[in-house]
Formats: structure tokens, C-alpha cells, sequence
């Protein structure tokens, strides 16, 4: 199975780097850095299905899954986005049990799901078909993201669903459906994430979040709570730091 479906199954925390500028140097230095995965945003920014193949194919041979996150729940963007390799995908805004049925057929072959085979790069064009057809359905990576106020009340049910690798809090949109939108720390907006943290507990799905300040400090405090997939940061605040950081000295 997938390395980082693998590892949450044995109850260890995964952290993944986040791209939303899709250029392959930076999916390459991301995934050399030492992250279990690595998710390429499809759903903020202008990334094209070319530019996550070429990430893909830049983050070959590290020890770091792609991960695809779409734009919506889109079948026909599931599956290019697996056929170009992804070991994964992310899907935003599940807030039903309906949702989250189609979030784990689209990725699967049938029986268990709708994804259509072909001889595309995820099966070496053909040269893997047969291996990759049998064993893709129980390696899948399939990741929820559960990040509005409306799936923070119905989480359980929705994590009922077979098939999920792991839920994933959005915490900006999850406060922004509550009419906090930023205010991470309001009190409503941690009990929500709260009732999604408990909910993947008694279903036994791992949960996860994205510490988008990429804060080391928050990093553990989220693993000490219980969250195996964590997204750390991204690309563009990467830069952003190091070039702040690179002019602290100035004086204005």
C-alpha cells in the first residue's frame, strides 16, 4: 500500500510539503527535503494537469509521494490526476456522507469504484498494467477534507465511508464557514476541529490538518493531539520567510 496510508495505519504522523506555484524545482527541492509527501495544489492556483505530471515526474526516485489536491469533487480530474501518477488525491470541501462516497469511488477501479484503466504513465504506459490495476484499489491514497462548519457537525457520518485514507481540516475555510474567517484560535473554531478530531478517532480514521505557518512549534502540538497527516506550510510562504529573513537586518 502507499507509504503514507501505510504508516498512518500503524499510527505514525506523516508530514507533507504543499505547492501552489507547481514549478518541478520546487516540487524536486520539496520532496528531497525529507517530506513523506508532497501535495500539489490544483484547486487555488492556475497548476495545469501538464505541470503536476511534470512535478511527478521531478519527485520520482525521492522517497515522497505526490499527492494531488483537486479542485472539487471531479471524477474526471481524479482519475487524469492518478494516471499521471499521483499515489493520491485530496478532495476539498466534502460536507456529506454523499460526498465522500464519490470522493473514494472516483479513485478506485470497480468493483469498489468508477475509475476507468488505462495505459497511462501510472501503470509505466503499460508495462506495469496488470500490477498496478490489482493492487491500486488497497494502495490509493484518499484524503477528505473536511473544512466546513456543516461537516464538522455531520464528520461521523461521513467518515463511515469506507475507503478513506485519512480527514483533512481546512482550518481557513472551516472558520470562514463559521463567520471567523482567520481567527484560528477562536474558541468555536477549535471545538470545531475538535469534533472532527474526535469523530476520526471513534470511526478509526487518521486525522489531519494543514499548519499552514509551517510552525515547528504547532507542527508538534498537532502530532501531541493525535493528527498522523499533517501538511506543513507552503512553497510560496517558504520563500516569502526566507526572504524576510534574509533583510531582518535592515534597518527603515
Amino acid at each position: 500500500m502507499s507509504g503514507v496510508v501505510e504508516a498512518m495505519r500503524a499510527g505514525r504522523p506523516v508530514f507533507g510539503g504543499w505547492t501552489l506555484t507547481g514549478h518541478p524545482a520546487v516540487a524536486e527541492i520539496i520532496a528531497a527535503s525529507g517530506f513523506d509527501f508532497l501535495t500539489v495544489d490544483l484547486e487555488h492556483t492556475d497548476i495545469a494537469l501538464g505541470d503536476l505530471h511534470r512535478c511527478a515526474l521531478a519527485a520520482k526516485g525521492e522517497d515522497c509521494e505526490v499527492l494531488a489536491r483537486l479542485p472539487s469533487c471531479d471524477a474526471v480530474m481524479a482519475k487524469r490526476a492518478l494516471d499521471l501518477g499521483a499515489a493520491g488525491i485530496i478532495v476539498p470541501s466534502v460536507n456529506s456522507p454523499e460526498e465522500a462516497a464519490r470522493s473514494v469511488a472516483m479513485a478506485l477501479f470497480p468493483p469498489e469504484g468508477v475509475r476507468g484503466a488505462s495505459l497511462c504513465r501510472a501503470t509505466g504506459y503499460g508495462t506495469r498494467f496488470g500490477e498496478y490495476y490489482g493492487d491500486h484499489n488497497r494502495r490509493a491514497a484518499v484524503v477528505v477534507m473536511l473544512e466546513h462548519k456543516d461537516a464538522a457537525r455531520d464528520a461521523e457520518a461521513i467518515l463511515a465511508t469506507p475507503g478513506i485514507a485519512a480527514a483533512l481540516v481546512g482550518p481557513y475555510d472551516l472558520s470562514a464557514s463559521m463567520g471567523l474567517a482567520g481567527q484560528l484560535d477562536h474558541p468555536e473554531v477549535v471545538a470545531a476541529q475538535g469534533a472532527i478530531l474526535g469523530a476520526c478517532r471513534r470511526r478509526g480514521v487518521p486525522a489531519g490538518i494543514h499548519v499552514v505557518s509551517g510552525d515547528p512549534a504547532e507542527i508538534r502540538r498537532r502530532v501531541e493531539e493525535g493528527y498522523l497527516f499533517i501538511a506543513c506550510g507552503i512553497d510560496t510562504l517558504f520563500l516569502r520567510e526566507g526572504c524576510r529573513r534574509a533583510l531582518a537586518w535592515k534597518v527603515v
